[in-house]
């Protein structure tokens, strides 16, 4: 069998919710093991976050919901309740032999169990812990908690989505998924393995500080620097773009699609096709900063034209000339798409409950350590007697522990 990129990488999960387990699940999938800490009796809370639910073997509703399903595969369950010396003893001695600590508790909140980074460094010195939280480790916000909506909102995302203030409808809207959350644990990933790579280096582990509040303003991207480079606040444009045109939704005879125009040449030859060569010479619209400027008065003229063709009509038109150009997909339309299918993004795996979990595949494709699914997301505690039969301990002490409810 292939090797993964991180096999023999040992990962102690203590997050929950999404921007953790994000991040936990790609090292998993890169190979790293992933020990997913969970409270006994409950878990982490996504289980709950339903419907719909996973069916087991029988066609039957598990307790596990869709959510948990999407941030959790590659992941052995142990259920430890961390705030009693036994629970918290175990946890230690998995995190002195493990290579990444991952948690998303309050600042401080882990201080008391003798799980945060000071403590964990002691016993050792190479770990890389990460803690994901709201507002990070020191200013202002550092005490309060932090949600992706919120944090939507905060960070100026919701300023620059939704409606135009001038349309029905408009007022500020979140991303249809948690956003922040998704890029917060790619940038932990990013994180850890940089920081990995430093102590394979040096043999020093370090603390990451990321906080969800930096991650999305980081990630306003060329929004952030037009409002630093001019000054002036972006407004919510709805489908449209600040810096492109045309860039965004038209109506077709039958629905919608986009136009994704991202210089004159394409939109020269767009305007061949929709019957309407003069555009391109009129200097209103002959260059992409003069479309910009006169975008109020090109968009109608382009809607009228788009309306006299279907979506399919006009993306094989508009394909042929190497116009960009797409449909606007459902999810029932995303997952029956040939390319979608073609690349293998939905696949399923067998679960523990019976039947299997379906998942999307991991995007990354390696030539040489290729993403390997080892396992679809764990039952609630699933692998914590032979977590702990690892450690040493005899059946008689895990029945011990479990009576205790401390497992």
């Amino acid at each position: 069998m292939t090797a993964t990129a991180l096999a023999g990488l040992k990962v102690l999960d203590l997050s929950r919710v999404l921007a953790g387990p994000w991040a936990s699940q790609l090292l998993g999938d890169l190979g790293a093991e992933v020990i997913k800490v969970e409270k006994p009796g409950s878990g982490d809370d996504t289980r709950g976050w339903g419907p719909p639910w996973l069916a087991d073997g029988a066609g039957q509703a598990t307790t596990d919901a869709a959510y948990f399903l999407c941030t959790n595969r590659n992941k052995r369950s142990l259920t430890v309740d961390m705030t009693q010396p036994e629970g918290q003893a175990i946890l230690r001695e998995l995190a002195a032999g493990a290579d990444v600590v991952l948690e998303n508790f309050k600042v401080g909140g882990l201080k008391a169990y003798g799980l945060d980074y000071a403590s964990l460094a002691a016993l050792n010195p190479k770990l890389v812990y990460c803690s994901i939280t709201g507002f990070g480790q020191d200013g202002p916000y550092a005490a309060r908690a932090g949600y992706d909506f919120l944090i939507q909102g905060m960070g100026g995302l919701m300023s620059v989505t939704g409606r135009a203030d001038s349309e029905e409808g408009a007022g500020p809207q979140k991303v249809g998924v948690a956003l922040t959350d998704i890029l917060t644990g790619l940038y932990a990933g990013n994180a850890i393995l940089a920081a990995l790579l430093h102590r394979d280096r040096t043999g020093q582990g370090q603390h990451i500080d990321l906080a969800l509040l930096d991650v999305q303003v980081a990630c306003l991207a060329n929004q952030a620097m037009n409002y630093l480079v001019s000054g002036t606040a972006p407004k919510r444009m709805g489908n449209g773009h600040p810096n492109i045109v045309p860039y965004q939704d038209f109506p077709t005879a039958d629905g919608d699609m986009i136009l994704a125009i991202g210089n004159d040449g394409q939109f020269a030859r767009f305007c061949e096709l929709a019957g309407h060569a003069e555009w391109a010479r009129d200097e209103r619209f002959a260059s992409n900063a003069a479309r910009v400027k006169h975008r109020a008065e090109l968009l109608p003229l382009l809607r009228q034209a788009t309306a006299m063709k279907t979506t399919a009509q006009w993306i094989a038109l508009l394909e042929s000339a190497a116009v960009p150009c797409g449909p606007i997909n459902d999810l029932a339309g995303v997952f029956a798409d040939p390319q979608v299918q073609h690349r293998g993004l939905h696949l399923d795996l067998a679960h523990a409950a019976g039947g299997s979990a379906p998942q999307v595949a991991n995007p990354i494709r390696y030539s040489a350590t290729p993403i390997a699914y080892r396992s679809a997301p764990p039952l609630l505690g699933q692998d914590t007697d032979a977590i702990l039969h690892e450690l040493g301990r005899s059946d008689e002490a895990i029945a011990r522990l479990r009576s205790a409810g401390i497992i």
